[in-house]
């Protein structure tokens, strides 16, 4: 007999997160008909991805010629190559339709002088497999995040999510192998709550406050990859921690790499322009994983 009163839920599927990632899921379950439940241990709208500022990539061709296939070399390239690129090729592939989907959802993007998506260029971007330099991160001004949020938000509302806010998910219901649903603690009252499902999606964010100094949100702790471990199954890719490569050193702020796609750069402390020693043609615009190493 348990110690403490266990309040049970079930649905067809429960949404770990209610970032990007895991609002988009919850939007999409939902449309389908599913019976969906979001947990999230912050307000949805306090989630990380309010924190991206710069936008989104896709190769739609607004701002000059534009080819998934070059968004395609420009990531491979951009993972040191070890990125899979299955994956990379299908990202790339879909990201236009992503994009425009968002745009229909409400998102408010900023706009050319004839009415198109506006996309700035961002680091490592390039025409041709390499040469020149494309614009191709479609922006909502500086808060492109805070936008997406927002908009999958009411759209979630739109389809009937049912979300559970400032819950805590604690543990991963397993049996013979199989996930059926999650352990949660309500942070408001204390109450612990079964939730049953025939799906769970862990859409939980990162863990970049394992760093004394990082540029994510202190809500990063790598919760729902503990409790992937603790429930005996894989992580995979740890070690591809993505270092960007402007902040403030000890405040944790991230300057967002628009400040570069609009013309800023990278000085020294004695005021030196230095990324075109490490990176000749695209200097300030290399990928972050060259200029976070220069």
């Amino acid at each position: 007999m348990s110690a403490y009163k266990i309040i049970d839920h079930e649905y067809d599927v429960v949404v770990l997160g209610a970032g990007g990632s895991g609002l988009r899921a919850a939007v999409g379950l939902s449309e389908s008909g599913l019976k969906t439940a979001c947990i999230s241990k912050v307000f949805p709208t306090r989630s990380h991805t309010s924190a991206a500022q710069g936008g989104i990539s896709a190769a739609l061709g607004n701002m000059g010629e534009d080819d998934w296939r070059w968004h395609m070399y420009d990531t491979v390239k951009g993972s040191d190559w070890l990125g899979d690129q299955d994956a990379i090729e299908y990202l790339c592939k879909e990201a236009p339709r992503a994009v425009v989907e968002l745009e229909r959802y409400g998102v408010p993007f900023s706009r050319t002088d004839d009415g198109k998506i506006y996309q700035r260029p961002f680091g490592g971007m390039t025409k041709n497999y390499g040469n020149g330099t494309a614009q191709r991160t479609c922006a909502a001004a500086d808060r492109t995040g805070h936008a997406i949020l927002h908009t999958l938000y009411g759209q979630a509302l739109k389809q009937n999510t049912e979300f559970f806010i400032e819950y805590f998910a604690l543990d991963l219901i397993m049996k013979n192998g199989e996930c059926k649903g999650v352990i949660a603690w309500n942070l408001t009252d204390g109450t612990i709550h079964r939730f049953r499902s025939h799906i769970t999606i862990i859409a939980t964010g990162g863990y970049g406050k394992v760093y004394y100094s990082a540029t994510s949100a202190h809500t990063c702790t790598g919760d729902g990859n503990a409790m992937v471990l603790r429930a005996g199954l894989p992580l995979q890719d740890m070690e591809f921690v993505q270092f960007h490569p402007t902040g403030i050193y000890g405040v944790g702020c991230l300057i967002t790499e628009g400040v570069r796609g609009e013309g800023g750069f990278l000085v020294n402390g004695k005021g030196e322009r230095f990324m075109e020693r490490y990176a000749p043609n695209a200097k300030d615009l290399a990928s972050r994983d060259v200029v976070s190493r220069s």
